[in-house]
Formats: structure tokens, C-alpha cells, sequence
């Protein structure tokens, strides 16, 4: 096996858990922005602005792809 393939299956396995931990902590917060959100502004975020609370769908999918990704990288290193 090449040093490069190691290094790749590594990074898939890295960027699985970043992406399922990021987003997890994203959605544990989302109460506590959303109590904040409240007293700042209503409605939506405008052009430029970042979001006042993670969008719970596109939060979860980006859990479940990196559950994917994260699976995905152990197994290729477990194969070895």
C-alpha cells in the first residue's frame, strides 16, 4: 500500500467526524441561538447576514453524510 492511499483514507475518516461532530454541536446549540435570535430580530436572515439558527434538515443531512464519510474512512482502514 502507498503512504498516499493511508493518507487519503485518513482525510475521509477526519472529514466524516468534522462534519458529525460540527454539526451535532450545531444542533445542540440551536435552542440556545434561537432564545437569542428572539430578542435581537425577527424573520430570516438577509443577503450577507449568517443565519440567526441551523436549519434542522440541512444540519442533519450534513450529520448523516459525515456518519457516512466517517464509516466509510474506518472501514477502508480497518481493510488494510
Amino acid at each position: 500500500m502507498n503512504f498516499y492511499d493511508q493518507v487519503l483514507r485518513e482525510i475521509v475518516a477526519a472529514i466524516g467526524a468534522a462534519l458529525l461532530f460540527g454539526n451535532g454541536y450545531a444542533l445542540i446549540r440551536r435552542r440556545r441561538d434561537a432564545k437569542a435570535g428572539a430578542n435581537s430580530s425577527a424573520g430570516a436572515a438577509k443577503k450577507g447576514e449568517e443565519l440567526i439558527v441551523a436549519p434542522i434538515g440541512r444540519t442533519l443531512a450534513f450529520m448523516l453524510l459525515g456518519l457516512l464519510m466517517l464509516v466509510a474512512g474506518v472501514a477502508a482502514l480497518a481493510a488494510l
